[in-house]
């Protein structure tokens, strides 16, 4: 905590990405979007998550991930920084413990084995997230596609989860990419808060931190929601901000002025 918030009654950091699972603010529309996504996966089969920065998407995988038994899926989880076909195989065998070793076509091929022997042998589904995939080239997706391109006793063996900003569309949708969107069972999407719902996200933080009352008055509830227009990261920035201005100014609650005092210190 870059400032003491103590003296408005919390006893932590109120807005911070590193929450559990079960502490998250709980909203209709990421549940429906997780529950698609966990049933799609359940089938065997492959999905997309396309949604925009700040819309919830982490916390939609994570909630995911959580609803998928260990005893019965073995899930990994990579992100996607732009990375070729070749070190993008490397990190998938590198999320599967394998000895990233070999050549590109033999490393591929392993990956084939391994996610065939934890289905034949053990029991276990194999599920690849790949977060951030707006970011994949097209000669990664082919890769995929390839990694996906068997099965067993006519039952898909590895689901793929693509997550990732709009922009993941549009590579989905190249006539060069076919193939692999073809294989997507669902394609998922989340919106930004209401103005509701922004002032709900508030208070659950502050009440999850400690505080016993709402610090931010009306009118500040109404500029976050004006100022970050429903997205969950400048929500929890403006936030935190304003949070901090009324700790150095010494006063009692968060005003409008506080949160675009915040926005000033934010704005680039």
């Amino acid at each position: 905590m870059s400032i003491d918030l103590q003296s408005l009654g919390f006893r932590k950091t109120p807005f911070t990405r590193e929450l559990a699972v079960a502490d998250r603010f709980t909203l209709p529309h990421q549940n429906e979007v997780a529950d698609a996504l966990t049933e799609t996966v359940r089938q065997r089969m492959s999905a997309a998550l396309i949604a925009p920065a700040g819309t919830g998407k982490t916390v939609v995988l994570r909630v995911l991930v959580d609803s998928l038994p260990e005893a019965r899926y073995q899930v990994r989880y990579v992100k996607v920084t732009g990375l070729s076909k070749r070190d993008l195989c490397r990190e998938i065998a590198e999320a599967c413990g394998l000895q990233v070793t070999g050549t590109y076509p033999a490393l591929v091929r392993r990956l084939q084995e391994v996610f065939t022997q934890h289905t034949d042998t053990n029991g276990l589904r194999p599920v690849l997230v790949l977060d951030e995939a707006h970011d994949l080239r097209p000669e990664s997706l082919a890769m995929l596609r390839l990694l996906t391109n068997f099965d067993m006793d006519s039952r898909l063996v590895l689901a793929v989860v693509l997550a990732g900003q709009p922009p993941l569309r549009g590579l989905l949708g190249h006539p060069d990419q076919a193939a692999v969107a073809g294989r997507l069972a669902h394609y998922a999407t989340l919106r930004l808060l209401s103005r509701d719902e922004t002032r709900q996200f508030v208070v659950h933080r502050c009440t999850l931190a400690g505080a016993q009352h709402d610090p931010f008055d009306t009118d500040a509830h109404e500029a976050i929601f004006e100022i970050s227009h429903g997205n969950l990261r400048a929500i929890d920035r403006l936030a935190l901000k304003a949070l901090e201005h009324v700790v150095k100014t010494g006063a009692k609650a968060v005003s409008a002025g506080d949160v675009i005092e915040a926005r000033k210190v934010l704005a680039p």
